[in-house]
């Protein structure tokens, strides 16, 4: 859990920089450093995808997946909650809602390849070096994001540390299962849908909520073994 624990704090020091420097940042400078996270977040989703090995694995999952994440109201859940904290916590300062800064800050620290790679790698083997480069990474990413989303950002390193965590100890019961390398590509490719649909949103192309498909996660697990099975 160490590396968890330092990709945790990152994203605490960079929300608290970023906060305080947001003062600072007028609103046009905002929008374009927005446009670009946006950009950088299509392009590394592009690249996780393209370590899918089946194209079946990765629709049936992404689409089974989200129906239980819609079943399950995961977007409106969280946006619930970040709506319940803005009202304790937002003066009418912020221009971005506490809830959008804090689904988006979470999906992007949570569903990319190094995030899935280095939990996995983590739990299993107790190697925290994935998770502790991505922490250096995030810490830069909380500061910027931070800076134009405001608080939200920070209350995701709660989400940071309940996933990631989760991830690790999950990893760490059930490890023979996940030691297959072909299988952590298609976990990453799906992570690699979530983010292009996440950059797409934050470019405002679209408004797809993305925290639905998250027990995609789980799912592709199933699929991958049961594809195998009958030979598809």
């Amino acid at each position: 859990m160490l590396g968890v624990l330092i990709n945790t704090a990152t994203v605490i020091v960079g929300s608290i920089i970023g906060l305080l420097i947001k003062k600072g940042i007028n609103e046009k400078f905002s929008s374009a450093i927005m446009t670009v996270i946006g950009l950088c977040t299509i392009v590394m989703g592009v690249q996780g995808a393209l370590e899918i090995s089946n194209a079946i694995i990765m629709i049936v999952s992404l689409v089974i997946g989200t129906l239980l994440g819609m079943l399950m109201r995961i977007s409106r859940g969280i946006e619930k909650l970040g709506n319940l904290v803005e009202t304790k916590f937002n003066r009418g300062e912020e221009k971005v809602s506490i809830a959008q800064g804090f689904i988006t800050a979470s999906l992007l620290f949570c569903v990319g390849g190094m995030t899935i790679v280095g939990s996995l790698t983590a739990g299993i083997s107790g190697n925290n070096d994935i998770l502790i480069a991505k922490a250096m990474l995030d810490l830069i990413s909380s500061c910027v994001l931070a800076s134009t989303l405001g608080l939200g950002v920070l209350l995701s390193s709660i989400f940071v540390f309940v996933l990631q965590g989760g991830l690790v100890l999950l990893s760490g019961l059930i490890g023979g299962l996940l030691t297959d390398m072909v299988l952590i590509g298609d976990i990453t490719a799906v992570g690699g849908v979530m983010m292009i649909a996440l950059g797409l949103n934050l470019v405002k192309i679209t408004k797809i909520e993305v925290a639905d498909m998250l027990p995609t996660f789980i799912v592709v697990v199933p699929i991958y073994y049961l594809i195998g099975l009958l030979g598809i």
